[in-house]
């Protein structure tokens, strides 16, 4: 794996070996994801594992950044100054968003002034057989560009259960979504769309956890007790550390992750210094294996909960993501092995020893394998003339 800069712009480039057989014709794909938590992301870094498995070379690049050629940070912002305005991104999301409404447009427009150009710029400097845009605002620069570019295959790729506006853009060959409920949002703004359903990707480490009792003796939390894994994004949203103090009173042990929340991680801490049961930790590439020692992932909306499918988890879901977010919940309750609770603390430790109560022992590693992301993927390309032989 190399790591190029583009005029500023760092983009991962990761190249393996195709599996089995005969080389198939190399391409280029770039992944443009955004710096909005860390889903985005996830996404794109198991769309590049399937697709360099496959032969192509693939590198990731923020949007986020892009648009505002810097560290992506304003984007940040104002998504972050929507969500702490009660009301506010749920209304942004459900009257304009989902509807196409004025303010979508607009949206569109101004993100579109700036990322077109920066990203025109990186695709004559390394050009791409195919992009997979991650995140909408990239979509909708993408379907700007492509006259541009003769030959440029463009997909979108959203895990949205609502796909909203501009994520659904005209110059786009393919879309990919992850329920017949999104594939039908696709076709509300363009009905001729060429759309596949394809499983949520998740990350090889997942596919291949320790067991519960090596996940536990590595923790140092005892066989038969029970545990949590509780987490909300790389964020941290809700009432992480509330929520962790009245799980241990409960007598549960609770792996509570902060992600790139400085100040949760310094608060977790200062509670785990209290309190025994609780096992604090930042950002962690040790997910996989928190997953594996508890017995009930408590969570909000997102890629985690296809995650804790893979090692075979129940859900305990917290309603604190809004717009977008309130979309997904229902969608992972729809899935089933989920339960919603709501964020105060004492209303969601009853839920928890409720869902403990309920939930059996795990008798495997892995509850899924790759296999039908797999095959779903490779269909989904070779509708664009990127199958097996390209």
């Amino acid at each position: 794996m190399s790591v190029t800069k583009m005029d500023g712009i760092e983009g991962t480039v990761n190249e393996v070996p195709a599996v089995g057989g005969a080389e198939p014709r190399r391409g280029n794909v770039l992944l443009l994801s955004g710096s909005l938590g860390m889903g985005h992301d996830v996404m794109a870094e198991a769309c590049a594992t399937s697709l360099e498995r496959r032969g192509f070379t693939t590198r990731t690049a923020d949007s986020l950044r892009m648009t505002d050629g810097r560290d992506g940070a304003l984007g940040q912002n104002v998504f972050r100054g929507l969500i702490a305005i009660p009301g506010l991104y749920d209304a942004l999301h459900f009257s304009q968003l989902r509807t196409g409404g004025r303010a979508a447009r607009a949206i569109e427009r101004t993100s579109s002034r700036f990322l077109v150009p920066r990203l025109r710029e990186d695709l004559r400097a390394q050009p791409a057989d195919m992009v997979v845009s991650i995140f909408a605002s990239a979509a909708a620069a993408v379907s700007r560009l492509k006259p541009e570019f003769p030959g440029l295959v463009t997909a979108v790729f959203s895990s949205d259960c609502c796909v909203h506006r501009i994520w659904v853009q005209e110059n786009t060959d393919l879309f990919l979504v992850t329920s017949q409920t999104a594939a039908r949002y696709v076709r509300r703004f363009a009905p001729q769309a060429r759309v596949a359903v394809v499983p949520t990707p998740v990350r090889m480490p997942f596919y291949d956890p320790p067991t519960q009792e090596e996940a536990r003796a590595s923790l140092g939390i005892p066989l038969e007790s029970r545990c949590v894994l509780l987490m909300s994004g790389s964020w941290g949203l809700g009432p992480l550390v509330e929520a962790a103090e009245s799980l241990a009173a409960a007598g549960v042990w609770v792996l509570a992750v902060a992600g790139r929340n400085e100040k949760l991680a310094a608060r977790l801490t200062a509670l785990a210094a209290r309190d025994h049961r609780v096992i604090p930790f930042g950002f962690t590439t040790r997910i996989p294996e928190l997953m594996a020692a508890s017995n009930l992932v408590v969570t909000s909306s997102g890629d985690t909960c296809s995650e804790a499918r893979v090692i075979g988890r129940d859900l305990l879901l917290m309603d604190v993501v809004p717009g977008h977010g309130r979309d997904n919940l229902q969608k992972e309750l729809d899935r089933g092995h989920a339960e919603v609770t709501s964020t105060d603390p004492r209303s969601l430790t009853r839920s928890a020893l409720a869902c403990l109560d309920r939930v059996k022992p795990p008798s495997q590693r892995v509850a899924a394998t790759p296999q039908a992301w797999e095959q779903a993927f490779g269909a989904a390309l070779a509708q664009v003339g990127l199958g097996a032989n390209w």
